[in-house]
């Protein structure tokens, strides 16, 4: 790797991008890449994979193609080059024939760096013509994990990728991700042929997410606590399973005076583009959504990310919390999780169309995300652990900063098992419940489960405390549920020895939900640029010039200037373009367009 190659990217990075150095393994992967080679990289949300591509496009000859399923996203991904004066554009199904005819023209004579299409378009005779009659400088497929068909967002185009290696055998390629474990890992290499490709794995640490699951009792009140207490003001996603569960959440919030917004599949297209647009483009709105929305969304400064219901699995939530704190400034994520979800999760897999052994990779994926959930240890760890990685407890999720209390819960788990068997294994969570309580109703007497030796043996614990203990029992896989038997419960082989007395069960105390309080621990390794009275007030005047600086461009604020590079020059005030030059995030060409503005505001506040 040459010398000079380094020092070319790193003076791009510099001019171009404005940041004074490369963070991990950007200029390694960037070196390699540019150089020629192949690269699959894994690297978190807000780790900065983009450049990875980006800087090796402006460094070879030829135009860069970025393979990515984002059509809605591909025109601020192109605005946002266009602000720090790279050459790109894109290919895609909203444009008119001649504006893609001007495009194509650019890309045959080599007066554009970057070009972005989506998988479809890539494979159409046309496209690989146009490909084949330019000068490519690059491959960069985004979004990478779609390839894997046991991953949590398969998309069938992507498996067609592996034409580039057969029809480009000399032009480099580069796979991104932030969400893949190593079977996602293998199946990616395998499908893309990139087997022979150098692989770089970032740490999957966001060290500046804040992670808290709590039991969920009514999850959207416990949501508008959790906003208006921690986030009041901020950005947020918040995740749904359903489309309707969307639509009421969303009117919920805004009822209670947060500006929220729907976004689900089966909105109109032009009401779901308008409000991403929105999201994307203004400040304080949280966006109510299934994981439709999402994949992609370069938006630095989410404040939080919420999820109303459980995610399939580990990856599914990984990608998703991902989205909060892309800035690096602290972020939460947060989930109520109860009962229902686990039984939910179970049937939609019991019920799929998938063969057997797609449904045992589904199973095994819930169980891993269910073990997030009921972990007695430090969430990060459990969630670094799956991906491969091993770290010390965090002190920044919610089973650090207040660990739960666990208690050895045999007993409790003995009678639940019990009752389940005594009712003949036919009957639901409630019912089942009310035999472990000994609450009267007709539908017990009317089954004679009042006489039953179980009847009122959990008398002593409260509805919830009993709902806490089976979720964690099924978590464990003593328990499943007969989705085709009106969701009765089942005992599996492995409630035999619990039964027994010859295995202990260890499980979390159930702690009454208590009304959230604003955390003021800061993550480990994590320093926030706290602001004093004045700067504050610089940071507030420059955010609200981004508003109006981005309304004339019609480009979303963060495009601009990200909420960093404000609080960094609110602290710096520069008196002079050379000062400002120095501020991370402020390259050559935003230098040019916004510097002396940003000067003369500081000045005047001075």
């Amino acid at each position: 790797m040459s010398t000079d190659l380094g020092a070319r990217a790193l003076h791009l990075l510099q001019t171009v991008f404005g940041y004074p150095a490369f963070r991990g393994h950007q200029a390694e992967i960037v070196e390699h890449v540019a150089a020629g080679g192949d690269a699959l990289v894994l690297m978190p949300t807000g780790g900065g994979k983009s450049l990875c591509y980006q800087i090796p496009a402006l460094l070879r000859d030829g135009v860069a193609v970025v393979v990515s399923p984002l059509i809605a996203l591909m025109q601020d991904q192109v605005d946002a080059l266009a602000e720090v004066g790279v050459r790109a554009a894109f290919l895609n199904s909203t444009q008119t024939f001649d504006e893609a005819l001007r495009i194509e023209r650019q890309v045959r004579t080599g007066d554009i760096d970057i070009v972005y299409v989506a998988p479809e378009r890539l494979m159409t005779q046309r496209c690989l013509d146009l490909f084949e009659d330019a000068r490519i400088s690059l491959f960069a497929i985004d979004e990478a994990h779609c390839v894997s068909q046991w991953g949590h967002d398969f998309r069938p185009e992507y498996i067609r990728l592996s034409i580039l290696h057969e029809r480009f055998p000399q032009v480099p390629r580069i796979a991104l991700t932030a969400t893949a474990d190593q079977l996602t890992r293998d199946e990616i290499a395998h499908r893309l042929q990139l087997t022979e490709a150098r692989q770089f794995v970032s740490s999957f640490d966001r060290p500046n997410i804040r992670y808290q699951i709590v039991e969920k009792t009514n999850g959207r009140k416990q949501l508008l606590d959790f906003v208006t207490t921690e986030h009041a003001g901020d950005s947020g996603i918040v995740y749904c399973l359903s489309r309707k569960k969307v639509e009421e959440t969303a009117e919920f919030l805004v009822e209670n005076g947060i500006k929220a917004l729907p976004y689900h599949a089966g909105m109109e297209h032009a009401q779901r583009a308008a409000n991403q647009a929105r999201f994307l483009r203004e400040d304080n709105i949280v966006m109510v959504a299934t994981i439709a929305f999402g994949m992609g969304i370069d938006k630095p400064d989410v404040r939080f990310v919420c999820h109303l219901d459980l995610p399939k699995s580990i990856e599914g939530y990984y990608q998703e919390t991902g989205r909060a704190g892309r800035d690096g400034l602290p972020a939460s994520a947060w989930m109520a999780y109860g009962l229902q979800d686990v039984v939910l999760q179970r049937r939609m897999i019991d019920e799929s169309e998938a063969d057997e052994a797609f449904k045992r990779v589904l199973s095994s994926k819930l169980d891993a995300m269910l073990g997030l959930c009921e972990t007695l240890s430090c969430r990060r760890m459990r969630l670094l652990d799956y991906f491969g990685e091993k770290s010390g407890p965090c002190g920044n999720c919610d089973t650090c900063l207040v660990p739960p209390v666990s208690f050895d819960g045999t007993v409790p788990v003995q009678k639940l098992l019990s009752t389940i068997y005594r009712v003949d294994q036919r009957f639901a969570a409630g019912h089942v419940i009310d035999v472990l309580r000994g609450a009267p109703s007709e539908r017990i007497s009317q089954w004679h489960h009042d006489t039953l030796s179980v009847y009122g043996i959990g008398s002593e614990r409260s509805e919830q405390e009993w709902r806490a203990i089976l979720r964690q029992a099924i978590a464990l896989g003593l328990v499943t549920v007969d989705h085709e038997n009106f969701s009765s419960l089942k005992l599996t082989e492995a409630a035999r020895p619990v039964l027994k007395g010859e295995k202990k069960v260890q499980l979390r105390q159930y702690q009454k939900p208590v009304k959230q309080k604003r955390q003021t621990a800061s993550p480990r390794g994590y320093a926030e640029i706290e602001l004093s009275k004045s700067e504050q007030e610089i940071f507030d005047k420059l955010r609200w010039w981004r508003v109006e600086t981005a309304r004339a461009h019609g480009v979303p604020a963060y495009v601009v200037f990200q909420d960093a590079t404000l609080r960094e020059i609110a602290k710096v005030k520069p008196g002079s373009l050379d000062e400002l030059r120095g501020v991370s995030g402020v390259g050559e060409k935003k230098l040019a367009s916004y510097g002396d503005e940003i000067v003369a505001l500081i000045a005047e506040m001075a």
